[in-house]
């Protein structure tokens, strides 16, 4: 009977099946994972580029006011924008709007899509118009080139694959397959890729500005 009653109170452990011991979903948790590796990777380089522009007497400085600042402060106000428009996705989503929240995603959508176009309009007045390549520049400094397409290029991607997911995400929630809870987790990955800019923009861009 003492035994019984022992067992009785006791407290089942989280981690004994049937529930998430970290209080979220697995896939909001996989998220995170993703996120917290990711970001890793972005703060190695962003490191490395930060003690090459710092151990680099003639850094090149290739970046002028008009285009090249005019356009990354352009990207910036786009990425800012599109991670509005997410939230409003997922307010509407939560509240049972998915017609309202289809509608917020694909301006997120179109928001990184300018991104790209804007980015990849700036890369071209580089290599054409500026002589920058990964592995050239007319200030013999290749680190520049190579460090600089790295990041931003591994962004851009980080973009457009942020712009199919949404695409596969609204898709869902049209066809009314998704939860409130994949359009959360998608904007996870969206926010992360706007903050991710947020650094590159000042470290890459306004400490290189042609002066």
């Amino acid at each position: 009977m003492a035994e019984a009653r022992s067992e009785t109170l006791v407290p089942a452990s989280a981690w004994g099946g049937g529930a998430s011991p970290f209080a979220m979903n697995s896939k909001k948790l996989g998220m995170w994972l993703f996120i917290i590796s990711d970001a890793l990777t972005f703060s190695a380089l962003l490191v490395a580029y930060t003690y090459l522009r710092l151990a680099t007497p003639n850094w090149p400085t290739p970046f002028h006011f008009s285009p090249s600042i005019l356009f990354a402060s352009l990207m910036t106000f786009v990425l800012l924008s599109s991670s509005l428009t997410m939230v409003m996705g997922v307010h509407a989503m939560n509240h049972g709007h998915r017609r309202r929240a289809v509608g917020w995603i694909l301006a997120t959508m179109a928001g990184g899509a300018a991104f790209v176009i804007l980015h990849a309009t700036e890369w071209r007045h580089l290599i054409v118009d500026e002589g920058v390549t990964p592995f050239s520049n007319p200030w013999n400094e290749p680190l520049f080139g190579a460090t600089f397409f790295a990041l931003t290029g591994l962004h851009m991607t980080h973009v457009i694959v942020g712009v199919l997911y949404l695409g596969v995400i609204a898709i869902g929630v049209g066809r009314g397959k998704f939860k409130p809870e994949d359009v959360e987790v998608s904007g996870l990955y969206w926010h992360f890729v706007d903050l991710v800019w947020m650094f590159i923009f000042p470290l890459v861009y306004l400490m290189s500005v042609h002066i």
